[in-house]
């Protein structure tokens, strides 16, 4: 899979519900679970507010492969991240 070359510098995104810029999700400064959530048995990541879904957007997190990797995951008893 590799990086994800579609953050690059970016820092905002477009909400995809509100149409409006958002900030993209910092993993250093941000908490998960305020902006993120799963769906379809741990395999979707879901955008919980503005910041969560233009990064869902912004950087594609839903892809198929990524999806696929984590349904592979899941049957091998992997736990998602939290």
């Amino acid at each position: 899979m590799g990086c994800n070359d579609r953050k690059y510098t970016a820092t905002h995104g477009l909400d995809p519900v509100s149409g409006q810029i958002a900030a993209l999700f910092h993993p250093r400064k941000d908490r998960w679970t305020e902006h993120f959530t799963w769906a379809g048995n741990f395999t979707l990541i879901v955008g919980c507010s503005p910041t969560g879904r233009a990064t869902i957007q912004k950087l594609n997190l839903n892809r198929p492969e990524v999806v696929k990797l984590r349904q592979i995951l899941q049957m091998a008893g992997e736990p998602p991240p939290v």
